[in-house]
């Protein structure tokens, strides 16, 4: 009978550290797929260099791990997630003084281009909302929906799985659960608190009494059940047809995208959007105002009279 790992061996401690980053830190059972599958690839690494416990890793180690990972063929993007997770693996054995906190320095970070997020322009989306039929207790939930996921900059998972306690209407606040469970307070603009009071109070009733059973998600099907992501892109995809926006350009992630560009242009502090976006690193904001600045060049570039597309007057 196979004896179960040591818990200050390799694998002992891999599964402790998994373990800590589920409950203690509340990461999503995909992330924490993700780590093991990472991390295990590491645990392999070591175990031809034989090495056993994590006191023993070294910095060649290390650095052998990430030129093994290039050689395997990963991808860029592949190879820097391996390198952040056995980063914060290594840290974490750090502060429980199995490794030498100075260890994770020498482990190689790949740089790779970060594509810049497709996004819509404003008249794009205002075409969307307006391609809506708030009329009909669909159409209402639909206008609802586009309203708040560019008036709130929700994700498509925290948007279907809002539930009426998390409307504050009279003080135009979402109460929004995020990733890692992590909850935070996002404000919403009167087009979108008039289009969610309209579903709320017309459309969602006739959706609701589909069904007996009692649902307290915001978003209903035509059944009367919660929303589903695959459901609502569908929705979407056609929206754009009406529209007149290419159905390939947009996605509810498209105006998540689309929220924190215009507000970044309309002069928005990096740091608001970054918490009502529900960021935990602010690089990850950052990416906006490169995509903010890429479409002002291009406005200057296509209306200016010296832009460079149109031609100077002689």
């Amino acid at each position: 009978m196979a004896r179960p790992p040591s818990a200050h061996g390799l694998l002992g401690s891999l599964e402790e550290f998994l373990a800590h980053s589920a409950v203690e830190r509340g990461l999503s059972p995909r992330t924490i797929e993700a780590y093991g599958r990472d991390l295990r690839r590491f645990v392999a690494h070591l175990s031809e260099a034989e090495v056993e416990r994590p006191g023993d890793v070294q910095r060649e180690h290390l650095t052998g791990f990430a030129i093994a990972l290039e050689g395997q063929g990963l991808g860029a993007r592949s190879r820097a997630r391996a390198l952040v997770a056995t980063r914060r693996w290594l840290r974490y054995l750090g502060v429980l003084g199995r490794l030498d906190a100075e260890t994770d320095d020498a482990l190689i970070r790949p740089r790779f281009d970060r594509p810049l997020p497709r996004i819509l322009r404003p008249d794009e989306t205002l075409a969307l909302i307006g391609a809506t039929d708030p009329s009909t207790p669909l159409g209402a939930r639909d206008r609802a929906m586009l309203e708040v996921l560019y008036g709130a900059g929700l994700r498509v998972s925290e948007l279907i799985a809002l539930p009426l306690g998390g409307v504050q209407r009279r003080a135009g606040l979402l109460r929004v659960r995020g990733k890692g469970a992590k909850e935070r307070i996002v404000p919403i603009g009167t087009p979108a608190l008039e289009a969610l009071d309209d579903y709320l109070e017309h459309g969602r009733p006739a959706l609701a009494a589909a069904t007996a059973t009692p649902c307290e998600a915001v978003f209903l099907s035509r059944r009367g059940r919660a929303m589903t992501r695959q459901n609502f892109f569908l929705r979407l995809r056609g929206i754009a047809r009406r529209a007149g926006v290419p159905s390939d350009r947009v996605s509810p992630h498209v105006l998540r995208h689309a929220f924190a560009t215009d507000l970044l242009e309309g002069g928005a502090d990096l740091r608001a959007v970054q918490s009502m976006l529900g960021h935990a690193d602010l690089s990850t904001t950052q990416i906006y105002t490169h995509v903010s600045r890429r479409r002002l060049r291009s406005t200057v570039e296509e209306k200016h009279p010296r832009g460079g597309r149109r031609g100077g007057r002689a």
